[in-house]
């Protein structure tokens, strides 16, 4: 062994690792708040900026869609280059993409920055992973991951809540600039603290396969999101969508031929590796698609203040940080097993879209049957993400670890572009066809509205559209759930069966 393989590897804990993990996960809290923390400043945004709902959505997915397509070529470069390097220089372009949002005076500025903040938090996501795995024994590592995985969930949920505070206070701005002195800590305490590991020899990064995936997924979510505006069969839809569908073949087949792909696709082969992928993005398209949507419903329908809002959406997040901290999940997976629990979690995720939508949503819907919808939601979240994580990484080679830590992370960032894209879709064709208006919003509508009687017709319009939405994305979950779970069951009979054999043909 040479001496910098030597250096490179782990031989025991950090003496301050809590410290440094501590750091990350508050780096790491902070890109994922990202992913949902613009839900809440929807109205500013509209009443301020002048955004249109198609704005809003590519707020939202210029920052999902360039971390899904960067995160496995990222995870390459720092395993090659260092992943002390390239954690610094995620934090750096995170916080500049912050100032750059929070500075926004147009939609075009606020989207371009959006995308920069997520080529940082591409960096940062699959580097704050590496260094956990890096800093810690295998006597400590398992409760260090937990921890990291609890904040993860609490980012990704709590961000309507962390908004809704800091819109009660500041304008919309703030909730990117706070981004800031966080990250700049954060850099601080990664250069003094956190020690640096590479291997020399690891894959060189698969640039072209990043780049044929962005464009394919942001040009199939453009199709998606236009859609309802332009027409179905129009050319504005038509031609992003063929771009999109060429350019995820043309990601394929390079990911096919390149010797150092970033995504080996004979991993598609293995149907544990298809059902638990599946399953995890139709769980995080639920997810993000549902707060897309409630918090339009609890501010624009309701009448609620972002505060107020964010408030009512928490337990969301509680349910599942609670039930992470616990450890519920993975003991329902160990007794259970992986299908069963897929089964069970993503039914919870479709239970609580489908109690939103006919308990809590309309004009005059309960707050009670939101609030059941949300714990059921985060309770099947809670059970369902554990057992899937777990089959993505058991259904590859140990030596690709770091590749199965990017794709778990990319399914999340499309996963959640794909929910608000499709079921904003959804949104926004029922509201069309309700009623006849030319305004791009909800508010700029009920501002043209000639009556009261008019107003209440287009509240009632955009109520029922969300409805919709709601019962678009139960129905997919439910049915994804049920499709992910009779292809684990079957990779698992299979491997079953070719145990039994080996003795034999030993």
């Amino acid at each position: 062994m040479t001496a910098s393989t030597a250096q490179a590897a782990p031989t025991g804990a950090h003496p301050q690792r809590w410290l440094i993990l501590g750091v990350i996960c508050l780096a790491q809290l902070t890109v994922l708040l990202d992913n949902t923390v613009l839900s809440v400043a929807i109205p500013s945004l509209t009443s301020e900026l002048h955004a249109t709902t198609t704005d809003i959505q590519w707020m939202i997915n210029a920052y999902s869609l360039v971390q899904s397509g960067l995160l496995l070529s990222a995870g390459n470069a720092a395993d090659r280059y260092g992943r002390k390097k390239l954690l610094a220089a995620g934090l750096a372009l995170f916080g500049l993409g912050s100032l750059a949002a929070g500075l926004a005076d147009s939609t075009t500025q606020l989207i371009a920055a959006r995308a920069g903040m997520g080529v940082g938090g591409a960096l940062l996501m699959t580097t704050t992973l590496a260094v956990v795995m890096q800093i810690f024994d295998d006597s400590e590592r398992v409760k260090a991951i937990a921890l990291w995985s609890t904040v993860a969930s609490l980012g990704f949920a709590g961000g309507p809540l962390i908004g809704g505070v800091i819109l009660n206070h500041f304008w919309w701005g703030m909730i990117f600039l706070v981004n800031i002195p966080v990250a700049v800590l954060a850099l601080v305490a990664v250069l003094k603290l956190v020690p640096e590991s590479k291997n020399p020899q690891g894959d060189r990064p698969d640039l072209l396969g990043a780049l044929l995936s962005t464009i394919g997924m942001t040009a199939v979510v453009y199709a998606i999101i236009t859609g309802p505006e332009h027409g179905w069969g129009s050319t504005e839809v038509l031609i992003p969508a063929a771009i999109g569908v060429l350019g995820l073949g043309a990601f394929a087949l390079w990911e096919l031929h390149t010797p150092y792909p970033m995504l080996d696709m004979h991993f598609f082969r293995n149907q544990k590796f298809v059902g638990a992928i599946g399953g995890s993005i139709l769980v995080v398209f639920g997810m993000g698609g549902s707060l897309f949507l409630l918090t339009q419903h609890l501010q624009f329908v309701l009448g609620y203040e972002p505060l107020e809002a964010g408030l009512r959406m928490a337990p969301l997040a509680l349910t599942i940080v609670g039930l992470n901290l616990t450890g519920i999940g993975p003991k329902i997976v160990m007794k259970l097993g992986t299908p069963p629990t897929v089964v069970l979690g993503m039914s919870l995720v479709a239970a609580g879209l489908t109690s939103i939508s006919l308990l809590g949503g309309g004009t005059d819907g309960s707050y009670w049957g939101m609030l059941l919808g949300l714990v059921l939601m985060g309770g099947g979240i809670a059970v369902s993400s554990p057992a899937m994580a777990n089959a993505i990484m058991s259904s590859i080679p140990p030596e690709k670890a770091g590749v199965g830590a990017g794709i778990n992370g990319t399914l999340a960032e499309f996963g959640n572009g794909l929910g608000v894209a499709v079921l904003g879709a959804v949104l926004n064709a029922r509201f069309a066809a309700l009623v006849a208006v030319t305004a791009t919003s909800l508010p700029a509508a009920l501002a043209a509205a000639g009556s009261a009687a008019e107003r209440q017709e287009i509240s009632d319009a955009f109520a029922s559209g969300l409805q919709t939405s709601q019962l678009v994305g139960a129905i997919a979950v439910f049915a994804g759930g049920l499709v992910a779970a009779a292809l684990l069951r079957r990779a698992e009979r299979t491997e079953k069966a070719l145990a039994a054999e080996q003795p034999i043909a030993a």
